[in-house]
């Protein structure tokens, strides 16, 4: 049987509190627990309310400024102009799901070479991942772009539809007196 999902309280003075163990903990605790993959919920302590994911947030922060970023400026940029974007849904799920075929992947690359090169496989795989990462990064750039060329198209198409059906729509409505009543309107630079 699993164990229950772990309790964190934060408290209006920042501190976060582990109720397993009944001690004050940090964001690198925190973050150890995600890296053990231990399930975890950050709660308000006053209202109860979800904090796990600004929590996290933090922690991405913090790891971005310590050492070298995972993310550039310009692909934060453009995370940040998908929000309110008609595809913001299909970002998360489709990074989400990158992510994780990346994880199976790296998984699957330390299992192997554990087989064929035994517990001397350590530089091996190092070696491996960066042979990996080096063909990995332009790939990925050129997916992405792609990605993002076809998203563009996808709304401005989406756009243009709306658009020719609005004008369909409002083909046979006759409008009649707007001249004349736009001339009795005040003009608003006249104020």
């Amino acid at each position: 049987m699993s164990e229950p999902l772990r309790l964190v309280k934060k408290y209006p003075n920042r501190r976060l509190y582990d109720t397993r163990t009944s001690a004050y903990i940090t964001l690198s605790d925190v973050k150890d627990l995600v890296l053990s993959h231990e399930d975890f919920k950050v709660v308000d302590a006053k209202n109860g309310e979800d904090l796990t994911r600004s929590i996290l947030l933090q922690i991405i922060i913090e790891e971005e400024a310590a050492g070298v970023p995972l993310f550039t400026t310009e692909l934060l940029c453009q995370m940040i102009r998908f929000y309110g974007h008609a595809m913001e849904g299909m970002l998360g799920k489709y990074l989400e799901t990158n992510i994780k075929t990346f994880s199976d992947f790296q998984k699957k690359l330390n299992e192997q070479s554990l087989l064929l090169y035994g517990e001397d496989s350590n530089q091996m795989q190092k070696d491996m991942w960066s042979q990996f990462m080096n063909f990995q990064g332009p790939a990925m750039q050129t997916m992405m772009s792609t990605y993002m060329d076809q998203s563009k198209k996808m709304v401005h198409q989406m756009k243009d539809q709306l658009k020719s059906q609005t004008l369909n729509l409002f083909s046979g409505i006759q409008v009649t007196g707007l001249a004349a009543d736009d001339a009795q309107k005040p003009n608003r630079s006249d104020k």
